[in-house]
């Protein structure tokens, strides 16, 4: 602990969004740069504490006390060794993750949090991604299914420990649901492709718009156009095991009255869209909010990411619907920390404009003679059960409404079905202790197997798989597993 009274001499800080009126012009990452005598305050809070439930909160189980007193020495070339020692990917998590070890952090029990997920980005931005191939072959063969974070992160631990690993993704470049979910002001996707070089050059293998078993209806369009299709029987007798890493990708739906009227689309149809017009794919995205009224229902971080598009492509106007009531300010009494503190959060595209809209649900989507949708009727409700309250019916005029509420589980479908692989109570591919499916040798890490969940999560769950698919082919292995397939976040 460098600076033992640096949590009384320092408050919490981090960088400037640039501001409103340019970025909405561009795609360009919101944070302003953060200087380095800020950085170095910064970690100079964390407290070093005798039991750092920080830890806790990371399923990673990242070295936090320990980076934050290097960076505060000025040792970043160390702090980002300790980095990379638990986390593959620091520069996305470092974006992208919503941090629920700052809601862990022993210092927010009566004061602000170290700003532990800004100094876990300027370190990731200051390392060089050398290349760590194994220099040893083990004969053996894995397929991964899938280039989210997850498959990534299994994919890197399986190579480095010297098999030959083959990712396989139906879309047209890798990446998942960090290319083609995520908006480029969250990630630009140049950081995504710099670590995708590193992947390669330790001999991982990407297979791009190939997917793994017959396409089936339940995401349309998530596929590229030319992708060919592998059967999954096929790729299990090629390989010596199989990880599937496809996500929680079947989203939930809206059962009302207008459902199927032009201009109501899942998030996700809308983001993927809006990404491969971005990276040069397409000229113009097939859904645009140019010039329209637009409902985006749903208030979590995908409706977030629908909302900063929706500025950005110069909407009309923008409504936000959420069915719960507004959360405090403050964590509540029922909410204690080293819990994830439930609180209202304001996000960049939130500050950007358009109007939120609590504790209220869509009852119908009304059309125009020409099969449009028009405009969407909503009503308050009030809790317990999310009861109606007469009278408070509600019409918003939009021409585009974009459906945010979540994900129901994987895909039934392709590689699921043609394995004839089980599946939990909750809809995700059923696995054992070991992340193994019901068919031997095939194993399923991510959203696939745990359901909807963070960044953070999903990498740890390949780190894991790995050393389980390590150990499966080998006997033994050396590969680190934080988490098992059981374990959930502090709650």
């Amino acid at each position: 602990m460098g600076d033992p009274k640096g949590f009384l001499s320092y408050g919490r800080g981090g960088p400037r969004r640039r501001p409103i009126e340019l970025r909405v012009l561009d795609w360009r990452e919101v944070y302003e740069a953060f200087p380095e005598d800020d950085l170095r305050q910064q970690a100079a809070r964390c407290m070093d504490c005798g039991i750092p439930f920080c830890h806790e909160g990371c399923p990673l189980g990242n070295l936090i006390p320990e980076w934050n007193d290097l960076v505060m020495r000025g040792r970043m070339a160390e702090a980002a060794e300790a980095l990379h020692a638990t986390n593959n990917f620091p520069e996305l998590t470092g974006r992208l993750c919503p941090a629920p070890c700052e809601g862990s952090c022993v210092l927010g029990i009566n004061s602000d949090p170290v700003s532990i997920k800004q100094v876990e980005l300027e370190i990731a931005e200051s390392a060089t991604l050398r290349p760590l191939p194994s220099g040893r072959g083990s004969g053996k063969q894995v397929a991964v299914v899938g280039s989210g974070p997850a498959g990534l992160a299994a994919a890197q631990q399986l190579a480095r420990a010297g098999h030959h690993v083959v990712v396989f993704e139906r879309a047209e470049r890798p990446g998942g649901l960090l290319r083609y979910g995520i908006p480029e002001f969250k990630l630009e996707k140049s950081v995504l492709d710099r670590r995708l070089a590193q992947l390669r050059k330790e001999g991982v293998e990407f297979r791009v718009a190939t997917a793994v078993g017959e396409s089936c209806t339940e995401v349309p369009g998530s596929a590229a156009p030319t992708a060919q299709v592998l059967p999954a029987e096929r790729v299990a007798a090629d390989f010596d095991a199989i990880v599937l890493a496809g996500g929680a990708t079947v989203s939930r739906d809206l059962a009302v009255p207008g459902r199927s009227l032009a201009g109501v689309h899942s998030a996700m149809e809308y983001l993927r869209g809006s990404n491969l017009a971005c990276e040069g794919s397409i000229e113009a995205p097939p859904i645009s909010a140019r010039g329209r009224h637009v409902v985006i229902i749903g208030g979590g971080d995908t409706g977030a990411d629908c909302l900063g598009t929706v500025h950005r492509q110069g909407a009309a106007s923008v409504h936000q619907l959420e069915i719960m009531p507004p959360l405090p300010g403050e964590r509540g009494a029922d909410n204690p920390w080293p819990t994830w503190p439930l609180i209202m959060r304001t996000s960049s595209a939130h500050e950007e404009g358009g109007e939120r809209v609590f504790a209220v649900a869509t009852t119908v989507l009304r059309g125009d003679p020409a099969g449009r949708v028009r405009a969407l009727v909503c009503q308050s409700v009030q809790q317990p059960g999310f009861a109606p309250l007469p009278g408070s019916e509600r019409e918003l005029a939009c021409e585009l409404v974009l459906l945010a509420m979540g994900f129901t589980g994987c895909e039934r479908g392709g590689a699921v079905a043609e394995l004839a692989l089980a599946l939990d109570a909750r809809g995700n591919v059923a696995r054992d202790d070991h992340f193994m499916t019901s068919r031997d040798g095939v194993f399923v890490c991510g959203d696939m197997g745990r359901g909807q969940s963070l960044i953070v999560w999903a990498i740890a769950e390949g780190r894991s798989a790995a050393a389980a698919v390590d150990t499966y082919l080998m006997g033994r292995s050396d590969l680190p597993a934080p988490i098992t397939p059981r374990q959930l976040a502090l709650r």
